[in-house]
């Protein structure tokens, strides 16, 4: 008897040390990391509360150098998965310093609540695109879209419309995505390019949808294949976060957790692939991930990234874990010279 309580405490501790596992980085991604401990911080939540958080962040430079970022602002004010209260449009002069242009509420909409944004300009008629998420019509998730402006000032919310939802069923026995959610959004090729998190029975994987017009979209090969697998050290979550254009090919950034560590559905940390047709990739970092938030408490999160070149630096704004489990919008420099 003595023995068999031994062994079930041990269980119990190994189990336990697992629940309460961190985020490690290997050393060959250390050096990598290390440039990410210096950053700006653009955009704070609107109270410095746990759970209130600024984030997930899309940026776009206009023909005049401005820079203008929608993001999503939360609270816990809500049901998880409704908190998204506002899509947040700012300007910047330099990248670093913004300012509130506009607000599109829930109410607005109206939604239930929002998650990622994107921002985009239309390369051939200069007009702004945004794109948002959430439960829409019927409480099904889906990738909205409002009216192109000419400002990023000017989008009307009524003209929000799914442009990207979960398909119907051929057959009663059909397994199908539920819903789709924080969209990613490129122009390349001569096509729009758009990387979904999608839920397939109750797993978030990345899918990856192709449009001429940035309005009707059709996904690349059978609509149940994603483009990167739940394993190693994102085993839990998968999801999409930057597509950056290198000249040769494109990093392409995800972001993933893992079943052991605190909370994985929020404990949320970056990682990096490659890849040169847009749809095959590359995993990078395999054996961990590649940067993490380095204000952790028990979360390490740092997600919904944004990649792009500035000059002759590389600009990342991305959503970050503060240590009182609120979140704020940094934006890392990092010299390629």
């Amino acid at each position: 008897m003595k023995v068999l309580t031994i062994v079930l405490t041990l269980i119990s501790a190994c189990y336990a040390l697992a629940q309460n596992s961190i985020p490690q980085i290997t050393s060959d991604f250390q050096n990598i990391s290390d440039r990410f401990n210096q950053y700006d911080v653009v955009l704070e939540p609107d109270k410095n509360a746990a759970e209130w958080w600024a984030g997930a962040p899309s940026v776009v430079i206009d023909k005049d150098g401005t820079f203008w970022m929608a993001c999503r602002m939360r609270s816990p004010e809500a049901p998880r998965g409704n908190r998204g209260y506002e899509l947040r449009i700012l300007s910047s002069k330099d990248g670093i310093h913004f300012k509130k242009e506009k607000s599109i509420l829930r109410t607005d909409v109206p939604i239930p609540g929002f998650e990622r944004p994107a921002l985009l300009i239309d390369p051939e008629t200069g007009m702004f695109k945004l794109y948002a998420c959430g439960a829409f019509k019927d409480g099904i998730w889906s990738i909205i879209k409002f009216d192109d402006a000419k400002d990023p000032t000017q989008f009307i919310p009524s003209t929000a419309r799914a442009v990207i939802s979960p398909p119907e069923k051929t057959w009663e026995r059909d397994i199908t995505i539920d819903g789709y959610k924080d969209p990613v959004i490129i122009f390349a090729d001569g096509m729009y390019h758009c990387y979904v998190i999608g839920y397939l029975r109750r797993l978030e994987r990345i899918y990856h949808y192709t449009s001429k017009d940035g309005e009707s979209w059709s996904p690349i090969g059978h609509p149940n294949n994603p483009v990167l697998k739940l394993t190693g050290w994102h085993d839990f979550f998968i999801r999409p976060a930057s597509v950056l254009p290198l000249g040769v090919g494109y990093l392409f950034i995800y972001e993933g957790s893992n079943s052991t560590w605190y909370d994985p559905v929020y404990n949320v940390v970056t990682g990096l692939g490659f890849t040169f047709d847009l749809n095959n990739i590359q995993d990078l970092t395999i054996d961990s991930p590649l940067v993490m938030s380095t204000t952790a408490n028990k979360f390490y999160t740092l997600r919904y990234s944004h990649w792009m070149w500035v000059n002759n630096e590389l600009w990342v704004y991305a959503e970050a874990a503060r240590k009182n489990h609120s979140h704020e919008i940094r934006l890392f420099r990092l010299s390629v010279k």
